[in-house]
Parts: structure tokens; C-alpha cells; sequence
């Protein structure tokens, strides 16, 4: 939301902070202006004095928090952002702004992405689309489509990195994962295409071809990765070009495709020293070096792999060092220069033990002993320590770190198994479990161990337990009378069920007894306007709200009735093979006196 926008909101006749309302918008319009010069910590210092000097204008008050928002994730102070979102999304719910709301949810899942909570950022992205193709803002939907696609994407290369799998080899989770991201991003893709946009439709295909290579199927990558090449070129984006083809190299390499490969990172080379980035251009060499040692070139992989190595010592990469040395170690092994590979390989494991890393650390120990004994030299044979080390990487099977947390009791998973059953029976009659899949089809019975639940099997003792699990929700949906007392008649009711009164008066009495028990109910379902820093209440004359400010809460307050409206569950499709007393008949038979029971009714007056 841009803060210019919110600029005709403050009014002359709207300043109940002081002078505090136009303050603030000024300081407001120079945080934003700082901002997109590029100077974000500057710009937050304005929006910082804008919030003290308070307005009472949610616009504006809503464009300062996305706008701050934004400024904390560029700044990589993400639980800033995500603060400053949440704000922007809670007044943008209150002013019922729709589309203040997809975008405040977009950014808000961005920052919970970035941060690795890609359960809560799908959520926001789904809203942000949901939203969006509500208001049929396509632009929007677009920008959805594509979030959601990199939180997927984010999510299953977060899981695929504990175990270091190759692409294509990842377990079935993360395949999950980046196939949803896939779908995302197709979406997107063809969204962008209808509305011709160009440059979304090369990111779009760059996203594409790296979730294609991490699914192993590097044709398809390699067909997205050069459609990404032909759109940088297009708009010469150079940045966009080196990554396509430092990609498009990448893909060549796991079909065997070398020379292609080595043409590819060439190119990535000369991209890459052009934009004066030294750090892909020693990724660049590491790249070529593996390259030609594969084609077994090794000379010009020795060449290629010392000058990352001299940028690695440069940048102070000892990450980056240390690999090197490795590499120079195995190819000048493969020429028969065992001295110069032992004396890489002992700097490799040098550098491993400063880094703490196990894994080179025990490749390192098996070269440098095998070099020794193929130079004759003493000291050939691992240490006892080195072959703890060495065996600990070679063992078939997990360690007992790793299977300690698969070990689940037995009578967990059961409890587990009744607490599906009965959240989803239930769900299936609220508006949003509507589309679930039933539950005969979404639970896995090879998840139930021996001994069985017997009671589980049998359809007539399910309904009891789920009889059980929902009395306790009727009872405390019961509403009883509450009969006040008259303390001047020794504390004797008022109102006596088997004693009432026929006249007017008692049923007056009645009546408002009943409206003010229901008052309460009201008072409790009210919004109130949040607390947020920076939100000053408008005041009219004497201290009262004025009507503008009504009119705001009247807004807030209309549209709740029908976010509490419940739509009666549609008829589940009949098929041939489903009984007439399936699942979800018995279920609705289950509930279908729960109104009834929750009803009540006014007793009578007796004659």
C-alpha cells in the first residue's frame, strides 16, 4: 500500500492527536521516499517517529506498517517484519479491506517463509490467493500462485537437506512438496502468459526448471531453463542469464552431457566476471574443474580448481578452500603426482578439523593414508580414532540419534487413530470440511498395530465413542435461566416455574429477564479496536466518538454475521457401490438432534 495514497484521508477536521495526524503522514511520506532510494534504515527511522506521533486514520496507519514491514525483511530483520505485517493484516480484517488484506497476507507468509515456518506461510499465501480470486484481481492471484510455489519449493529443500540426496532421490515427502510447487508455479505460468507478461513468465520458468532438476527429470528442466535464457537475453538481464546457465549446466552434467555442461559454465564465467561478482566466478571454476576431470581433461581441471582456489583464500572461504584442496587432491592422484595430491589432501583435512566437518574430515583421513601407502611412507594406517570416524560413515543403517525419533509406542498410535476418527467425522459438517477426503479413504489401515481396537471396528460402538466426545460440547452450549431474587421476601424467586402469574406485569418481567441474559451474549461477540502503536481513537465533541468513527465499527461489525453463518452440508454424491446407510448418514442422523436439544422455550402462563 502506498502512503501517498493515504495522503487525502487526514483532513483538517480529522486532527485529535494535536497536530499528530499530518505528523505523522509527513514523516510517513519520508520514510517512504528514503525507502525506495535505497536507504531502508534511514526510511524506518521516519516511519519509526511517524507511529509515535500516532494517527487516526487506519489507512494511513496500514500503509505505514506494510510499508516499515517491508523495510525490517529488506533489512533481514524478519521477526520485525513479521510483527509489522501482522499489524498491517489485523487493520486491514478490522477496515474490512479486502485487498489490503491479500497483500498484507502475502507479505506476512513471505517473511514467515523466509524464516522456516512454512506451515503458517502456506496458510497466508492461500488466503492471499483465496482473497484474490474472490476479487477476481488477477495480478494478485498471480503473485499468490507464485508464493505459494516457492514456500512449497522452500519446504521441500529444507527436508531434503538432512539427508543429501542426490536429485530425483529425494524420500516421498519432499517429492510431495516440490510437486505442489510445480502446480503452483504452472499456475502461475499460465496466468502470466494470458496476461502477457514477460518478465513474470521467465521467473516463473526459472522456478520451474530448478524444482524439475530437484525431481530429477532434467529434460524438463533443461526445456525451462532455456526458455528463462531466451527471456533474460530478451530484456537483457545478465544476472537472470548467468543463473539460467549455470542451471542449464547442471542438468547437462546429470545426463552425461559434459562438453554441453562445460559450454554452459563458460558462459556462467564470463557473466559472471562481466557483473564483477567474484564469488560466482570461483563458482564458475569449481564448476569447470569437476567438469574436465570428469571428461578426464586433468590438466585444465588442475587449472581451473587452482584459480578457485586463489579466490577462496582471498574471500576467506575456508569452506570453499577446503574443497578445493580435495579436488586438486583427487586429480592430481588420477595424473600419478602423489605428492603434490598428499599435500592437498593434508591440507583438506586441516582445513576439515577448523571447520568441524565429520564427512570431510573422514574423506580426508582415507586419502591421506592411502596416499602414504602408495608413496611408501610410515604412518600409512588410520588411527584408531580417524577409523571410528570413517566407520561411522560407512554404516548401513541409521545410528540410534536417528532412530530414536522413529520409535513411537504402540498406544500412541491408537490414540492417535481415535483422534483422527473423530476430528474428522466431525469436520465433515462444518462448512470448511465440506471438501475433505472421507475417512475411510484418507486413513491408512497398515497404520494400526496389534492388538487391534475391536471397538473401533464395530460401526454402532464408533458412534457411541463419538456420542461421548460431543456430549460435553452440548452441555456447555446449554443456556438455563438465571432466576434473580428478591431480598426484601427472605431471598424468595421471582420467578417460579410452577407458579407463575398470568398477569402483564410477570411476563414483562419475563421477557426482560430473557433480553438481558441475551445482551450479555452480544456484548461478548463485539470487536473492539485493537491496541496497535501508533493508533490514536478519534474523539468528537465531549470526549464522544464521533460519527465517522461509528460508521468505521459499524462496518467492522456488519460483516461478521456472515462470517458466522452456517451453510447446511451438500449431498455427497451417490455412487453404485455405496450403501444408502453410508458414513455420512449415520453421521447426520448422529447430529441431527443436537438443535433440537439446544432449543428452548418459554414456559407458559398457568391459569
Amino acid at each position: 500500500m502506498s502512503l501517498s495514497a493515504s495522503a487525502d484521508n487526514l483532513t483538517a477536521d480529522n486532527q485529535n492527536c494535536g497536530d499528530g495526524g499530518n505528523m505523522c503522514l509527513e514523516l510517513a511520506l519520508e520514510g517512504e521516499r528514503l525507502c525506495k532510494a535505497g536507504d531502508c534504515r534511514a526510511g524506518v527511522a521516519f516511519f519509526q517517529a511517524a507511529i509515535r506521533a500516532g494517527t487516526d486514520d487506519l489507512r494511513t496507519l496500514s500503509a505505514i506498517f506494510s510499508q516499515l514491514g517491508n523495510a525490517y525483511f529488506y533489512l533481514g530483520d524478519y521477526n520485525k517484519a513479521m510483527q509489522y505485517h501482522r499489524h498491517d493484516l489485523t487493520l486491514a480484517r478490522t477496515m474490512g479491506d479486502k485487498l489490503g488484506e491479500a497483500k498484507s497476507s502475502g507479505n506476512l507468509g513471505n517473511t514467515l517463509k523466509v524464516m522456516g515456518k512454512f506451515d503458517e506461510a502456506m496458510i497466508c499465501c492461500k488466503r492471499h490467493l483465496e482473497i484474490s480470486r474472490e476479487l477476481n484481481d488477477k495480478l494478485s492471484e498471480g503473485r499468490a500462485l507464485y508464493n505459494l510455489g516457492n514456500v512449497y519449493h522452500a519446504k521441500g529443500k529444507h527436508i531434503g537437506r538432512v539427508g543429501q540426496q542426490d536429485p530425483g532421490e529425494f524420500p516421498e515427502d519432499v517429492r510431495a512438496c516440490l510437486q505442489q510447487a510445480v502446480q503452483y508455479y504452472e499456475e502461475n505460468l499460465s496466468l502470466m502468459r494470458e496476461l502477457n507478461d514477460t518478465a513474470a513468465q521467465g521467473r516463473a520458468c526459472g522456478n520451474l526448471g530448478n524444482t524439475y532438476y530437484l525431481l530429477g527429470n532434467f529434460q524438463q528442466a533443461i526445456k525451462y531453463h532455456q526458455e528463462r535464457l531466451k527471456i533474460a537475453r530478451e530484456f537483457g538481464d545478465k544476472a537472470a542469464e548467468r543463473r539460467a546457465n549455470s542451471n542449464l549446466g547442471n542438468s547437462h552434467i546429470f545426463l552425461g552431457e559434459f562438453e554441453t555442461a562445460a559450454e554452459h559454465y563458460k558462459r556462467t564465467l564470463v557473466l559472471a566476471q562481466e557483473l564483477g561478482d567474484r564469488a560466482v566466478e570461483a563458482q564458475a571454476y569449481y564448476s569447470l574443474g569437476n567438469t574436465y576431470t570428469l571428461l578426464r581433461d586433468y590438466p585444465t581441471a588442475i587449472d581451473y580448481h587452482i584459480r578457485h582456489l586463489i579466490i577462496a583464500q582471498q574471500l576467506m572461504d575456508r569452506v570453499g578452500e577446503g574443497r578445493a584442496c580435495w579436488s586438486l587432491g583427487n586429480a592430481h592422484s588420477a595424473m600419478g603426482n602423489h605428492e603434490k595430491a598428499l599435500y592437498f589432501a593434508t591440507k583438506h583435512l586441516e582445513i576439515s578439523k577448523e571447520l568441524g566437518d565429520p564427512l570431510g574430515q573422514a574423506t580426508a583421513q582415507m586419502n591421506v593414508s592411502d596416499l602414504r601407502k602408495a608413496l611408501g611412507m610410515p604412518g600409512g594406517e588410520l588411527s584408531p580414532d580417524s577409523e571410528q570416524l570413517v566407520a561411522s560413515f560407512a554404516q548401513p543403517s541409521p545410528g540410534p540419534a536417528l532412530r530414536r525419533y522413529r520409535v513411537r509406542r504402540e498406544s500412541m498410535e491408537q490414540l492417535q487413530l481415535i483422534k483422527e476418527l473423530t476430528r474428522d467425522a466431525t469436520l465433515q459438517l462444518t462448512p470448511d470440511g465440506k471438501n475433505r477426503t472421507p475417512v475411510s479413504n484418507s486413513l491408512n489401515t497398515n497404520a494400526i498395530s496389534e492388538p487391534k481396537l475391536d471397538h473401533c471396528d464395530d460401526e454402532d460402538s464408533f458412534f457411541e465413542l463419538l456420542s461421548r466426545f460431543q456430549s460435553e460440547r452440548m452441555d456447555d452450549q446449554r443456556c438455563s435461566l438465571a432466576v434473580p431474587t428478591d431480598n426484601k421476601e427472605n431471598k424468595a424467586p421471582l420467578i417460579n416455574s410452577a407458579k407463575l402469574t398470568p398477569n402483564s406485569e410477570a411476563q414483562d418481567d419475563l421477557l426482560d429477564l430473557i433480553v438481558g441474559m441475551q445482551s450479555k451474549r452480544m456484548d461478548e461477540q463485539r470487536v473492539a479496536l485493537p491496541h496497535l502503536p501508533g493508533l490514536c481513537p478519534p474523539q468528537g465533541a465531549g470526549g464522544a466518538p464521533d460519527e465517522g468513527f461509528l460508521e468505521m465499527l459499524m462496518r467492522c461489525q456488519g460483516a461478521r454475521l456472515e462470517d458466522q453463518r452456517s451453510s447446511l452440508p451438500e449431498e455427497p454424491p451417490r455412487g453404485a457401490t455405496v450403501p444408502d446407510e453410508d458414513f455420512f448418514s449415520l453421521i447426520m442422523r448422529l447430529q441431527s438432534g443436537r438443535m433440537e436439544d439446544q432449543r428452548a422455550t418459554v414456559p407458559g402462563a398457568l391459569k
